[in-house]
């Protein structure tokens, strides 16, 4: 740690995932012991420097990059505040314990382009670096794009028909939306105000108190930014999320729980603090609208999920509801439900890491991804569906584990907005959570396995290999540990101002 201990400038976030890549495509197939080693070490470095930052931002010290100068007043540079360095010890942290997990999963199902995919995940993750410390909106916006650019490979790395029909799903509705829409929005933003900064309070100052601007105008702004921001999965731009799952399930996991979605909504939540704040959407009344679709996308994914045998797809509408809490508490505008979704990133991301670990396990394992062939499957996979256990209660929201604290929080943001309804919406939301999850594990549990011809259907099948069992363990530990713990988040997210 001493090492890095004097490091206040966040562009070093980027060097371990930039300087490996050339490792792992020297090392490649032949020598992947060292190709892996190599990302170990990078993953290391790269929590390490993390952790260095976090402890010299708790102290007071600026954590700031040098500025690159576009045009006149478009700048691009990094900046820490609370909600960045948050994101990118989540990220930092998980891509390691992904790693191990892709580790046994790759080898165990035999995968192709394995090189690709490492090279890939490190491009990925160095830009969320990025994203996570942007100092402006238009900083945000490129390691945004980057991030869709250097996962579209991780997405059709199947090569098949149906990989590649996914991958233009992925890059239409990602990149087609923020050209479209997001875009437009910060060139506005831009326009009205001269600044895409993130600043405490937002930047539009008095303009719609003076008459300056309409409140009309604010909240076409923020519809623009939140369905523009296709990562975040709000309904009706979330087909490419279920469709993503036909990606190797690391990939999955990448998308669901370290770098896709959760820069969606991160984006979206710095916009509301940063660059609208607090009072101007409380004034305009610019959200109202937007939580409605919020609410809607929480229940719609649920009532969808349920009906969803395959594991995959399941989980896949799991996220895209379990992303519009996020939303949802952004959308709110006060610090209780910001601290609650800020909250929510880290603990949805450990729980749902976790799902998608074991239902890779399960691939591995019994080469089937309908949960209706899962039928006393926790017999010969009981670590595995024991974390499944673990991380769905998680999510749902049930002590002791962690995810209750954060949707204990955004219920709070919303009494105290006067917003009751949405409390009943996330009361639903948690029932259906239930209904959609918890028969997973029942099933493997619980039911007698199947038996044709006087044969066992399941027999043969073991658990997942060590490096994916010593992953999903990681993470499943995560969702208790953050139960304990979740003072620790809390006080980062405490200093958003």
């Amino acid at each position: 740690m001493t090492i890095f201990a004097e490091i206040t400038n966040p562009l070093i976030t980027l060097l371990p995932p930039l300087l490996v890549i050339p490792f792992i495509i020297l090392f490649g197939e032949r020598y992947r012991n060292y190709r892996e080693l190599s990302i170990f070490i990078a993953g290391t470095c790269l929590l390490t420097i993390n952790i260095a930052l976090y402890q010299n931002f708790i102290a007071g010290e600026s954590i700031r990059s040098q500025q690159l100068v576009l045009f006149d007043g478009l700048l691009l540079y990094l900046q820490a505040e609370p909600l960045g360095v948050l994101f990118a010890l989540l990220a930092s942290f998980l891509w390691i314990v992904t790693t191990l997990y892709s580790v046994g999963y790759m080898r165990g199902h035999h995968e192709t382009n394995q090189t690709r995919f490492y090279v890939c995940f490190a491009l990925a993750i160095a830009a969320v670096m990025a994203a996570a410390y942007a100092g402006n909106l238009l900083t945000l916006f490129v390691a945004y794009e980057v991030i869709t650019l250097s996962t579209y490979p991780l997405v059709t790395h199947a090569g098949t028909e149906k990989a590649k029909r996914a991958g233009r799903i992925y890059l239409g509705v990602l990149m087609g939306g923020s050209i479209a829409l997001l875009m437009p929005a910060i060139i506005v933003i831009w326009w009205l105000t001269g600044s895409l900064d993130f600043v405490s309070g937002g930047v539009f100052g008095n303009l719609v108190s003076e008459g300056t601007l309409s409140p009309l105008v604010v909240t076409l702004l923020l519809v623009l930014i939140v369905f523009g921001t296709g990562k975040a999965a709000v309904m009706p731009f979330h087909a490419w999320l279920p469709n993503a799952m036909v990606a190797p399930t690391p990939v999955s996991a990448l998308l669901h729980a370290v770098a896709v979605v959760k820069t969606g909504v991160f984006l979206i939540v710095k916009v509301v603090v940063y660059i609208f704040g607090f009072d101007l959407i409380d004034q305009t009344g610019a959200a109202d609208f937007l939580l409605v679709v919020a609410a809607v996308t929480i229940l719609l994914a649920s009532f969808i999920a349920m009906t969803k045998d395959n594991l995959k797809e399941r989980l896949a509408y799991s996220t895209i509801g379990q992303l519009s809490y996020i939303v949802l508490a952004a959308l709110i505008a006060n610090k209780v439900a910001i601290e609650g979704a800020g909250l929510h990133i880290v603990t949805h991301a450990f729980g749902k890491i976790t799902l998608f670990f074991c239902a890779g396990a399960i691939m591995v394992a019994l080469h089937k991804k309908a949960i209706s062939e899962f039928d006393g499957i926790g017999k010969k996979m009981p670590y595995t569906m024991a974390a499944f256990m673990i991380a769905a209660l998680s999510i749902i929201g049930l002590p002791p584990l962690a995810g209750v604290w954060s949707k204990l929080l955004i219920a709070e943001g919303a009494i105290d907005a006067g917003q009751l309804w949405l409390v009943a919406v996330l009361m639903l939301s948690a029932l259906l959570n239930i209904a959609y999850l918890l028969p997973i594990p029942f099933r493997a549990f619980f039911k007698t396995e199947k038996v044709i011809n006087g044969e066992v259907v399941q027999s043969g099948i073991q658990e997942a290999p060590v490096p994916c069992l010593l992953a999903i363990g990681i993470t499943a530990v995560g969702c208790v540990v953050l139960f304990f713990t979740p003072n620790t988040v809390q006080q980062l997210l405490s200093l958003i101002k």
